[in-house]
């Protein structure tokens, strides 16, 4: 049981729906609620900061980390609040706090918003799925969706490998093994080794981040299991870019390869205001390895998976754009937020007059 010296802090902003938590010393304390930045009167003094330091990282060896290298990823669960993900970090020569609010809380695909797609995609038997966004952008609570929908109708043995842990996951019709790295293994590489030899089904790694754990994904979906990962892309086609740019060129065409017979599925999100009742509502790009797709990344023709998203709705795709659309139809966001949002603005805006703009059905030619 941990109860910090910002206990009523974190309880306010929990309370107040507030995502993060910005602790630097002699300013106050910033939350983020609705991505609007809102000061409170709680200004910490170096004796605080210090406080607050011995309260998250009580570990001497995490200690002694964080001053050699001045940057510390912990979790952190508060007493009678919830978890936090936690950023510790120097500025100025001073320690300083980032907090992420953790909700337990598994929210549904529809309780967030997402197509109805998203449950097909996550009952897929193998292959690698995913997630795609900036950092904000509701990655880790999507996937969490999908676990927990997996959780509720399946029997499967899953084990996720994260950085630190996100949500906590309780057993249902699935076997849930959650690993931290730095606290249940020492690195993703080693973890998702070891999680080939431990009988897993599905294996979620919190974030793809270098060659090593996207090697280790492929061999884990090519050994006929399911991935799911996050990947900091905005579009499918900058998410495959950033994958290949782990590699050198000449390593490149086998990778392309390989993830042309491995990959399932991107999903990248954005997220949008709602029009009325306040919150957050994702809109998403959702592009599927279909065979059009995978003829794309056979033959290096990168520039077309636009178009491919474009012309595959009848197999479940969607652009970004078409997202937004059917979300301004709905009444869930104003226009002028999509517009805002759009990856084309212009063509949405053809969009929602009634202008219908349809790539070309010859992708390959």
């Amino acid at each position: 049981m941990s109860v910090s010296i910002i206990h009523d802090l974190l309880e306010l902003g929990a309370n107040s729906n507030a995502s993060d938590w910005h602790i630097k010393q002699g300013h106050p304390v910033v939350l983020r609620i609705e991505k609007a930045l809102v000061d409170t009167d709680y200004i910490p003094d170096p004796e605080k900061m210090e406080k607050i330091m011995h309260d998250f990282i009580p570990n001497k060896e995490m200690r002694k980390k964080f001053n050699e290298t001045g940057d510390l990823d912990i979790s952190y669960v508060e007493d009678n609040v919830g978890r936090f993900r936690i950023n510790v970090h120097m500025q100025r020569g001073e320690p300083a706090f980032t907090l992420r609010y953790v909700k337990t809380n598994i929210m549904t695909f529809d309780e967030l918003g997402l197509p109805s797609i998203m449950e097909t995609i996550a009952e897929t038997p193998r292959g690698i799925i995913i997630l795609g966004g900036t950092t904000g952008s509701g990655k880790s609570t999507t996937l969490a969706a999908m676990l927990e929908h997996i959780n509720i109708n399946f029997r499967k043995h899953v084990i996720t490998i994260e950085d630190p842990i996100e949500y906590e996951f309780e057993d249902k019709k699935s076997v849930f093994e959650q690993r931290e790295v730095g606290i249940d293994t020492d690195s993703f590489r080693n973890a998702l080794i070891h999680a080939l030899r431990q009988d897993p089904d599905i294996i979620m790694v919190g974030e793809m981040r270098d060659r090593v754990s996207f090697d280790a994904t492929l061999q884990a979906a090519d050994t006929g299991h399911l991935v799911m990962t996050t990947l900091h892309a905005n579009t499918a086609s900058q998410a495959i870019t950033r994958i290949l740019d782990f590699y050198s060129h000449q390593e490149r065409e086998s990778v392309r390869m390989a993830l042309s017979m491995n990959l399932h599925s991107i999903i990248c999100q954005r997220l949008l205001p709602r029009a009325f009742g306040g919150g957050l509502i994702p809109g998403a790009e959702i592009m599927i390895n279909t065979p059009m797709v995978r003829k794309i990344l056979e033959k290096d023709q990168l520039e077309k998976l636009p178009a491919a998203v474009d012309n595959g709705r009848e197999d479940g795709m969607q652009t970004f754009n078409h997202s937004l659309l059917q979300l301004v139809n709905e009444g869930l966001i104003t226009e002028e937020d999509a517009l805002a949002t759009a990856t084309n603005p212009e063509a949405l805006k053809m969009n929602l007059q009634g202008i219908e703009l349809k790539s070309g059905s010859n992708i390959l030619g």
